[in-house]
């Protein structure tokens, strides 16, 4: 899977777990284990793509700058990690 989709999926779990509500115990807690599961991924996909990311909350925002913008949002994180904050 590319790093949109992974973001995607897991942004989309993060927003779900967000509208469960705390009546629904069982739902909240496969989500909220699905979110985990995909959080995983998409800290492992950013490491291989040499996206620096400080902790998990830095990397859920990430996630979200990702999916709101994919090209420049991406792009961005990336020149500022390898270019010093220049795109090449």
């Amino acid at each position: 899977m590319t790093l949109f989709e992974i973001a995607q999926i897991y942004t989309d779990l993060v927003l779900l777990d967000d509208q469960i509500p705390d009546s629904e115990p069982t739902s909240k807690e496969e989500v909220s284990t699905l979110r985990s599961k995909y959080h995983q991924i998409l800290m492992d996909k950013f490491t291989e793509e040499g996206i620096e990311f400080h902790d998990r909350f830095d990397a859920m925002k990430k996630a979200f700058e990702i999916i709101r913008s994919p090209n420049h949002a991406l792009q961005a994180t990336l020149a500022t990690q390898i270019h010093g904050g220049r795109l090449a």
